[in-house]
């Protein structure tokens, strides 16, 4: 510390002594010294001709820091080039996701729909009319579900004023007619059937459109679904699905026979039981040993069409998704259809994604900077976009309409919504689905993930089994799951599978800087080099004169505060500052007065000015005794001493 504060003292001294140059001599000592070739000509030349190497100096210096202001942004707009490259490797098999196309069996979820398919089948003949005139049985009907969002015409002929019609407005009382009112006045043909959805007790309304009557119900009838589903527990709801050993009839991975224990079962609000083979959660990733059908996985699958819920599913067949080990299979979004009676052959390639983390983009590794809440991270998967969208579309679902919607994982705490509870929830759930700024928010708040695996797939079918085929495998089938002579089985809801790999080359898509840091330098250093003639040496010469200009201009600072210190105790006396005589005097001899400036010619001009009295004999004026600042003093000396 010692050291340090007499270094600093001989700095803080060296200031106070002042400049040893000025700003004049530090510029024509840096144009007579440098190397870039301008300035050194402003020096030499002529008049003339300094002139005019000062405006070509000025002139290539502002092109060179407009090309540097442009290579600088470009830089800074951090964008990536895309390269693709092909590997040949072993590759571990993909997670295969299947599902029946209908959620749940007709037979276990009749008791919960009774009251809605009543409701539909009336529904369908309100809107077709007199077409249906077959059943005209009055039926009592529960209309509780009606009023929470029914079905209306909407009748168009005037488009000025449209005339909104509910279509069992004849009868509120708890019991509807199934049979067309006489003389309606509107049908299927000649009006648009739509959902209306209130809230607030009925007293706001909007009407959802369709240009189909089918669409319509459909989405109608998925909704008060919905609302049913919602109330029952989780484990009831895996229950009316389709079991593993009833869907998956036979598999072969390979040479090695495999079967339903095989698969982990995953329950989907959207297509029931699911179940992910090869997932890799408890054991390890299973290889494909070559490319080709004979090492691939062979499924049999048995759809059990007949037992479809006939309003909820009107698609038939196996639902289908080839995924990343432990990534969730978001099938609804991602998956295929494999249709029932044909061969389905999914030939399998690999293109790997990797992405360039920030600043360059806004890719995750594994989710932990998203601001969303991840709610399918009970199922101890691994990040992706399409979790987070769902996810944060659930969190806007809960804040806006209090309760979370049947098809997304619900947050510690949480409830569905449904019709009792929630009673305003179909209209909020509608206007929050067409939200713009909702999916906005989401895909502001989302990321992609920097690393992504997606097999490309290549489909062929082919009826299965033929014709000539059908009664033995058929035969052989039934025996082996339900130990029947007799055929159980139909061609309606048999599904064969084979999915493989076509080859083990593998394409890699990775990200890297288009502009980096020595593509930056490069470019400002020719620019420089080309119209200065430059180089970095330069620079630094350039960098050393303007930290010379600053300490020049410091040291200046202190000279002018020391200058106008030194003003201000001066201040306090009319002439020169006492000496040490005149003090020891005025304290010993009481009428002693100090030497008054010697009077002009002019000093009768003031008459009022009363003559100093005769002084005493002062003892000699030694100029050397003067008293200065201390601080000039050690500075002085210290100056010397260096």
């Amino acid at each position: 510390m010692m050291h340090v504060k007499k270094y600093l003292l001989k700095g803080l001294h060296r200031l106070q002594k002042g400049p040893g140059y000025t700003y004049k001599e530090l510029l024509v000592w840096y144009c007579d010294n440098t190397n870039t070739h301008g300035p050194k000509r402003i020096i030499c030349e002529g008049p003339k001709k300094k002139a005019m190497w000062f405006v070509l100096t000025l002139l290539f210096t502002s092109l060179v820091c407009w090309q540097w202001g442009l290579f600088i942004k470009t830089y800074l707009n951090w964008e990536v080039s895309v390269s693709l490259s092909i590997g040949f490797k072993t590759m571990d098999f993909p997670a295969v996701t299947i599902c029946n196309a209908s959620p749940f069996q007709y037979s276990k979820v009749q008791h919960l729909l009774k009251d809605l398919d009543e409701l539909m089948e009336a529904v369908l003949e309100r809107i077709l009319g007199p077409e249906l005139s077959q059943v005209n049985a009055t039926r009592t009907l529960n209309l509780s579900i009606w009023h929470h969002t029914p079905l209306v015409f909407i009748n168009e002929q005037n488009p000025h004023h449209p005339v909104v019609l509910d279509l069992f407005e004849d009868n509120f009382n708890g019991s509807a007619s199934s049979s067309p009112a006489p003389g309606r006045p509107c049908s299927a043909h000649r009006c648009k059937v739509a959902m209306k959805l209130c809230s607030h007790n009925g007293t706001m309304c909007t009407f959802r459109n369709f240009s189909s009557a089918t669409q319509a119900v459909t989405e109608w009838y998925t909704l008060q679904a919905t609302n049913i589903f919602a109330q029952v527990p989780n484990q009831e709801l895996v229950a009316m699905g389709y079991p593993a050993e009833r869907l998956i009839l036979a598999c072969l991975f390979g040479a090695e026979p495999c079967n339903y224990r095989n698969f982990t079962p995953i329950f989907h609000p959207d297509y029931g039981n699911c179940y992910i083979f090869n997932w890799g959660m408890k054991e390890k990733a299973l290889p494909s040993a070559n490319p080709g059908t004979e090492f691939g996985l062979k499924l049999i699958l048995d759809m059990g069409q007949e037992d479809y819920v006939p309003f909820l599913t009107s698609t038939a067949g196996a639902r289908l998704m080839l995924h990343e080990q432990r990534s969730y299979p978001f099938i609804k979004e991602e998956g295929i259809y494999a249709m029932a009676g044909m061969e389905t052959s999914i030939g399998v390639l690999v293109d790997k994604l990797q992405r360039k983390g920030r600043p360059y983009s806004q890719c995750t590794k594994n989710g932990s900077d998203v601001p969303i809440q991840n709610l399918y991270s009970s199922h101890n998967t691994t990040y992706s976009i399409q979790g987070c969208i769902r996810s944060c579309f659930q969190e806007h679902m809960i804040r806006e309409c209090g309760c979370g919607h049947y098809l997304y994982p619900l947050p510690h705490k949480r409830k569905y919504c449904n019709n009792q509870e929630f009673p305003d929830w179909a209209h909020c759930y509608s206007a929050l689905r067409i939200s713009m700024a909702q999916r906005e928010a989401c895909i502001y708040a989302c990321k992609e993930s920097c690393n992504d695996t997606q097999y490309k797939m290549t489909i062929s079918m082919a009826v299965w089994p033929s014709e000539a085929s059908e009664d033995w495998i058929f035969h052989v089938l039934s025996q082996e799951r339900d130990q029947s002579s007799n055929i159980t089985l139909s061609r309606k809801g048999i599904v064969k599978l084979n999915i493989y790999f076509q080859e083990f080359n593998y394409r890699t898509i990775e990200e890297s800087a288009a502009n980096n840091i020595v593509w930056l330098l490069s470019n400002l250093g020719g620019q420089f080099g080309f119209w200065m003639g430059g180089s970095v040496l330069c620079l630094i010469e350039f960098g050393e004169i303007i930290i010379d200009f600053v300490w020049i201009t410091i040291i200046k600072l202190v000279a002018l505060a020391k200058s106008v210190r030194q003003k201000r105790a001066q201040a306090r006396y009319e002439g020169p500052p006492p000496t040490v005589a005149e003090l020891v005097e005025a304290h010993t001899n009481f009428g002693f007065q100090p030497d008054s400036a010697t009077p002009g010619p002019d000093a009768g001009a003031y008459p009022h000015e009363q003559n100093p009295p005769i002084p005493g004999t002062p003892p000699p004026n030694y100029d050397s005794l003067r008293l200065q600042p201390l601080d000039v003093i050690e500075s002085d000396s210290e100056g010397d001493a260096i």
